[in-house]
């Protein structure tokens, strides 16, 4: 298609090449909705940035309102319906190229901070497409951040041997005000720039879910400058390509908090590990059944690989974290060891494993119903404690069901803390952080918007607690394009009044109508696409408490439960005798399970007795099963 520069615009504001190709998001309408057109850019702090943008309709699209979405620029809306035709000058005007400005300040704080791009479909102007694209994008670094007047001509460009290359050009290092606040001016800035230094980007024709295609910028305008943009790859954790995750030294570690293993305890541990005592494969590496201080302990011991996405930042968080927190319901660390370039990781040895396995793909015994929910309340009183307990506020970020372990008395315990991240201060409502997790527990508000806060974790138990009541994975590609996510599978039957019809088979006839629906209830609250619709983990506990006392109380008056397969008896379980269905290990009798633990409500926030410091810990490995990748 010919590009059609409008009057007043020639091609000095952007060669036709950077018209000519786009980036857009792809044809399935519905995974677009739940996915953003996201780019991260590394700039000093404490400046204003000029943050120009390049558009051209190069497709079919030809009429206003076949294609509208909005920008984002550092998580903040910097335009709400941006619809490329119209602003090119209404029906027929594809293949006419404009641009758009906006000043965005980046505040004080570390030498260089992220700045994010986002683009996401408008669904509010009910457009043809649900799309969006870019062309290009322009950054301008301004010199001083209380005086970035650019208003006046385009520059005259320089001739080509005095043109700055942009791949040496270095910005200078800012300095000045330290204010935590990101400001974004929208308007029709066309300006010339003080001091300025120009990053271009020219954006390659390519799906959001694609492999990166790079493109050699033509020549026949002469060197332009314009750069491929790369955009993030297809995998299970999202996460800046920038990030080193092989064998690097990892040094301050809190080896006063944890016990510090030389490799050669490690070999001896694991008699030099041996594949027969691999107990799992997770996204950090193998973990191996273990035995130290003379046989007299046993330990599950991770032990990272060099080609793992996850790399040196997950192992130290995992031990910056585990080595000062000490919760019933959290895995605690033994030690670890980093020598030789090494990333170890020294767990106590859990006896049941982690939960997904006793719920599918399994040949173990299945779950009774009152051991699930003291699972659910178990992993929640952890969860609560990470957001309301701890000095700060812990955002787990992985939350799913390799995730919480059992121990020897089937206590659950939240592991795998490498992707954790310390949540926002008092007077910031949340963190702006690279999206990172596993797909099908991904809160979607997080990933459109990259805001992190603790509700993204409360999205993810919800998942946790379907998974628990239906006894399938969160995401089954083998299954109809429907049923293929659970959260969204089980919240059209609930939806429907059917949810009783996608139970797991060994669970009908066996749970109390009132506990059933107060526990479909708090799992729908869990997973609602806004995080403002979520309660707080705080308040989950509480309802899952309140559906454990449902299903006693239905228990102990032998009363009728889910009438979805009225066939099936009601297995009573009275207190101080064991459930006949329990695991091996299991003791049935709630009221001792729960270690007599009190439990009250407060202003809508549930507190335990067991929510402390002071308790014995108990930890194990994190995340054994396959597949090997987030």
């Amino acid at each position: 298609m010919t590009i059609r520069y409008p009057a007043g615009m020639s091609s000095y504001v952007a060669p036709s090449d950077v018209y000519a190709t786009a980036r857009s998001m792809g044809t399935d309408p519905r995974i677009n909705m739940n996915y953003n057109l996201t780019w991260v850019f590394s700039v000093d702090s404490n400046f204003n940035y000029l943050v120009r943008l390049h558009f051209c309709e190069v497709s079919n699209i030809t009429k206003v309102n076949q294609q509208v979405f909005d920008i984002f620029l550092n998580n903040q809306t910097a335009e709400d319906g941006a619809d490329v035709i119209a602003w090119a000058g209404g029906n027929g005007n594809n293949g006419v190229p404009v641009y758009k400005d906006y000043v965005v300040l980046v505040p004080g704080g570390p030498p260089q901070q992220d700045m994010w791009l986002g683009l996401h479909p408008n669904p509010k102007s009910k457009p043809q497409y649900y799309d969006a694209i870019l062309n290009g994008v322009e950054i301008f670094k301004l010199s001083n951040p209380n005086d970035g007047n650019l208003a006046g001509p385009n520059p005259i460009p320089a001739p080509k041997q005095e043109e700055i290359d942009p791949i040496k050009a270095r910005p200078g290092s800012g300095s000045g005000q330290s204010k935590s606040q990101t400001a974004i001016i929208a308007g029709g800035v066309s300006g010339g720039v003080v001091l300025a230094i120009v990053i271009g980007f020219c954006v390659l024709a390519a799906s959001r879910r694609r492999h990166r295609h790079r493109k050699e910028p033509s020549s026949s305008d002469g060197p332009s400058g314009w750069l491929p943009l790369s955009l993030y790859g297809n995998s299970h954790s999202a996460s800046s390509a920038k990030t080193n995750t092989t064998g690097s030294y990892v040094s301050s570690l809190p080896s006063n908090l944890c016990r510090h293993f030389s490799f050669a305890e490690i070999k001896a541990a694991t008699k030099n590990f041996d594949e027969a005592l691999i107990l799992g494969v997770g996204g950090f590496g193998k973990v191996y059944k273990g035995e130290i201080d003379g046989g007299t302990t046993k330990v599950a011991i991770k032990r990272g690989n060099p080609l793992s996405e996850q790399g040196v930042h997950e192992f130290q968080t995992e031990i910056e974290m585990l080595s000062k927190l000490r919760h019933r319901h959290l895995v605690s660390l033994i030690g670890y060891c980093e020598e030789n370039t090494e990333m170890i990781l020294v767990y106590d040895h859990m006896a049941y494993g982690t939960l997904r396995e006793h719920l599918y793909k399994t040949q173990k015994p299945p779950l009774p119903w009152k051991q699930r929910l003291e699972i659910c309340i178990g992993a929640a009183r952890g969860l609560h404690y990470l957001h309301t307990g701890a000095k700060y506020t812990i955002i787990h970020r992985d939350v799913k069901t390799t995730n919480i372990l059992l121990d020897e008395k089937w206590v659950a315990k939240v592991s795998d803390f490498g992707l954790s991240k310390t949540g926002p201060t008092l007077d910031h409502t949340h963190v702006s952080t690279v999206v990172k997790g596993s797909f099908g527990y991904l809160d979607p508000e997080y990933f459109r918007r990259q805001q992190l806060t603790e509700k993204s974790d409360v999205y993810s138990f919800g998942v946790v607690l379907f998974e628990i009541l239906c006894a399938r994975p969160a995401l089954n590609p083998t299954l109809p394009k429907e049923q293929v996510s659970l959260a969204e599978w089980a919240a059209h039957c609930h939806k429907k009044g059917i949810l009783d019809q996608i139970l797991d088979p060994y669970l009908k006839g066996k749970i109390a109508p009132e506990c059933f629906k107060k526990f479909a209830e708090t799992a729908m609250k869990c997973v609602s696409d806004e995080s403002i619709d979520r309660p707080s983990m705080g308040d989950v506990l509480w309802n899952l408490e309140f559906a454990l006392q449902l299903q006693e109380s239905a228990e102990d008056g032998a009363k009728g439960i889910v009438g979805v397969d009225e066939e099936v008896p009601f297995n009573v379980a009275y207190k101080g005798k064991k459930d006949p269905d329990a695991s091996p290990g299991y003791d049935g009798n709630v009221t001792d399970s729960r270690s007599s633990g009190i439990s009250m409500s407060i202003g809508g926030r549930s507190l335990a007795s067991e929510d402390s410091d002071g308790l014995t810990p108990s930890a194990v490995f994190s995340q054994i099963m396959n597949p090997k990748g987030r």
